[in-house]
């Protein structure tokens, strides 16, 4: 499941990235996934 999370949001800043659309709230985003992901990682 967080797998799947990841993927999208990474997949959302990427498209964000390059076609310029709504960047601030893509990049906080992807921010919060990395957190969470490194949260999952380090309880484990």
């Amino acid at each position: 499941m967080i797998w799947t999370i990841i993927g999208i949001l990474l997949l959302a800043w990427l498209i964000g990235f390059i076609f310029e659309i709504a960047g601030g709230l893509v990049h906080i985003l992807l921010i919060i996934a990395l957190v969470v992901f490194i949260a999952k990682m380090l309880r484990r």
